[in-house]
């Protein structure tokens, strides 16, 4: 095993358990796997069911989590209902993932566990509003 492999089993292990923001995409799965592997029901993908995220992208959510036998759960997001999301202004990601935010840390709390989000080292420096969300409700990435 690798040694940045270990070093984020042993972060997720002392986090005991957590919500993964499951998108399907490369860094959430390998998130979720690991989390998964790790932690073993005590780690929990969730998928945002929401008209701004495509249904094949759901759909590659749902058949990589059934692939691996990982706990995977699709929840309902609102974020075309906020005004500030449908002015579509260059921060919009903010809005929906801090949409999303609201409904995973909610659920963590009743849990008692920690919403994480796979983010690759490579884009940070890019401009991505949405990590300014996941800073306001502390979700470890």
């Amino acid at each position: 095993m690798i040694e940045k492999e270990r070093a984020l089993r042993d972060t997720l292990a002392s986090l005991g358990s957590v919500v993964v923001a499951y998108s399907g995409g490369v860094d959430s799965a390998y998130l979720a796997w690991v989390a998964h592997d790790t932690l073993g029901d005590r780690a929990l993908a969730i998928t945002a069911d929401s008209p701004s995220y495509p249904q094949r992208h759901r759909q590659m959510a749902i058949d990589v989590a059934q692939r691996f036998g990982l706990r995977h759960e699709i929840i309902r997001t609102s974020e075309l209902e906020r005004p500030e999301y449908r002015a579509n202004p260059a921060n919009r990601c903010y809005y929906c993932k801090h949409e999303l935010y609201t409904h995973l840390t909610r659920i963590a709390a009743d849990r008692q566990a920690v919403v994480v989000d796979g983010n690759n080292a490579d884009d940070r420096g890019d401009y991505r509003p949405g990590r300014q969300a996941a800073r306001e409700f502390g979700v470890r990435s």
